[in-house]
């Protein structure tokens, strides 16, 4: 192995002791990004690296919950795992994380049943309730604007655009920002490409 890519082998090990994953099997898409000497591995570890640590509208524990959501949406549990772990580690509670997976879940079911209506776009689907029971959203232990915020991530990634337009409104509307809305989309979209390495 070249010098080069031993350098980036380190840095993909670096990368793994900053999200605190042990024990790593690397997968088929490492292996061909350090075998051909791949700069992007320092770009993917610097990419994680910023929005994890250095967000300008996130905390710390914010930015790795919104991580864990992405990390269950795609489920992939060594993610989940390394995740949960750095959530707790940033003061994050059982409860907390709980309300992740399930806003996560939540969302799943209901990008699903609005790209479907929105898809369709015919009034019989449209003027049909939707019997979906939603009670955690109204008094959620993440406190509104951020389990909104959450909702719109996972929104984001699953590409449902009626449920992404609705959860920028009630995020705005609650008090947060473009800005946050914008950091908050992309460590999304950063998270979602780490994880297509990983696995």
């Amino acid at each position: 192995m070249s010098a080069t890519a031993t350098i980036q082998n380190e840095t993909f090990q670096n990368l793994l002791n900053e999200l605190n994953i042990a024990g790593y099997e690397p997968s088929a898409n490492v292996q061909a990004l350090v075998a051909v000497e791949s700069r992007f591995i320092k770009d993917l570890k610097i990419n994680v690296g910023n929005v994890l640590n250095n967000a300008q509208y996130l905390d710390k524990k914010e930015a790795v919950l919104l991580a864990l959501a992405v990390a269950v949406n795609e489920k992939y549990i060594l993610l989940q795992d390394a995740f949960t772990g750095l959530a707790k580690s940033a003061g994050a509670t059982d409860a907390e994380i709980a309300e992740i997976i399930a806003c996560t879940s939540l969302m799943n079911t209901n990008n699903v049943f609005y790209r479907f209506r929105h898809f369709m776009q015919k009034d019989f689907y449209n003027n049909q309730p939707a019997g979906i029971k939603m009670s955690i959203m109204a008094n959620p232990v993440l406190g509104k604007e951020f389990f909104e915020l959450v909702s719109l991530v996972v929104s984001s990634i699953n590409g449902c655009e009626m449920c992404v337009t609705s959860h920028e409104k009630s995020v705005l509307q609650h008090g947060s920002s473009e800005s946050r809305v914008f950091e908050g989309v992309k460590l999304g979209a950063i998270i979602k490409g780490l994880i297509t390495v990983l696995a």
